[in-house]
């Protein structure tokens, strides 16, 4: 045990080191789309939690008992080393870049080509016809990233995305620039997110903290969702569904929205018992897997589900109103290290 306090305390000195060396020595880029993009420096942190069942319990009463024991692929935490700065983007990718890229290529996204469509918000479906009773309708193919149910302008997340449809775009900008443009790690995302914080959340433990820097599950929300009320944020953030990038404070390392809007593919294969066999430098995530890791939340998730920590999963044709996507842009050959 005095170890491990040893090393916490050491990575956590570390990752406020990384946090003042990314606000001080890097000033953000854009790129040739318009992008804006942090670069995130290498470091050493604490990944995943060890948090009881009883503690989250006591500060999340309205959940069942059940919702606490299933969070064992967020253990053990333990300690990862991020070797290389990374480009991040500083937001979400948008409806108007992901539409040029569209334009531009003629790509045509999985929910399209498949014929089988997206799931979409419509007011009046019926709830009680699917399990978890989120009245988003489909698959169907009235919907898709351009349109999931609700309203959204070119600066809203691209949302309804596919892991094929995110590993496409990636190539386009790759090709476009010269540079390698690719989905962050599971590692990176959670790094990056915390920037040099170990509570549940960036702004802190408490969820009310969220109301700031996120736009999730609240009573904005719960107009469109009676049933869940009990769920919802105490406090409204002006958002029902999506909001323009970057409308809610950033983290320490000028990242928007790693909680809440939509929520992000990583790269990385999902394995409940990953984090028992993980190597501590650049871990890559399971060499094979059936479902990817998407991280953050998004609008519609309770604030639980939005903790730092917090690991879901989809099949990769998955195509659904809360997933979008974010872009880590490697480090160029004519860039210092």
């Amino acid at each position: 045990m005095k170890s491990r306090l040893i090393i916490f305390v050491a990575t956590h000195l570390l990752a406020q080191m990384g946090a003042s060396a990314a606000e001080s020595s890097h000033a953000p880029t854009v790129n040739s789309i318009g992008m804006q993009l942090v670069r995130i420096p290498a470091g050493d942190f604490i990944m995943g939690s060890e948090e009881s069942a009883d503690s989250l319990a006591k500060d999340f009463p309205q959940l069942p008992r059940r919702r606490f024991e299933k969070l064992q692929d967020e253990a053990p935490a333990h300690h990862v080393r991020i070797s290389r700065d990374f480009w991040l983007g500083a937001h979400e990718v948008t409806v108007g870049q992901f539409r040029r890229f569209v334009e531009s290529t003629g790509f045509v996204p999985e929910s399209i080509r498949d014929g089988s469509g997206a799931y979409g918000y419509r007011k009046d479906y019926d709830p009680s016809q699917t399990e978890r009773g989120d009245a988003f309708e489909g698959r169907d193919p009235r919907y898709s990233w351009l349109n999931p149910g609700f309203a959204q302008t070119d600066a809203h997340p691209v949302v309804n995305i596919t892991y094929a449809d995110a590993q496409a775009f990636c190539a386009w900008l790759s090709q476009l620039e010269g540079r390698r443009y690719r989905l962050p790690t599971e590692a990176e995302w959670e790094y990056a997110a915390r920037a040099g914080t170990r509570t549940r959340y960036h702004s802190g433990d408490d969820p009310a903290s969220l109301l700031k820097v996120a736009n999730v599950f609240d009573a904005d929300s719960v107009v469109n969702w009676p049933r869940w009320k009990d769920m919802a944020l105490s406090g409204a953030d002006g958002y029902a569904f999506t909001s323009p990038v970057g409308s809610f404070a950033p983290n320490a390392w000028g990242l928007f929205d790693m909680h809440g809007n939509a929520w992000e593919w990583v790269s990385d294969w999902h394995g409940d018992d990953y984090y028992a066999q993980s190597p501590e430098v650049d871990p890559q995530g399971p060499a094979t897997g059936d479902v990817r890791v998407r991280r953050g939340g998004s609008w519609h998730t309770w604030p639980f589900y939005a903790r730092v920590s917090f690991r879901n999963y989809n099949a990769p044709d998955s195509r659904y109103t809360l997933l979008g996507f974010r872009l880590v842009r490697e480090l160029g050959g004519d860039e210092k290290p």
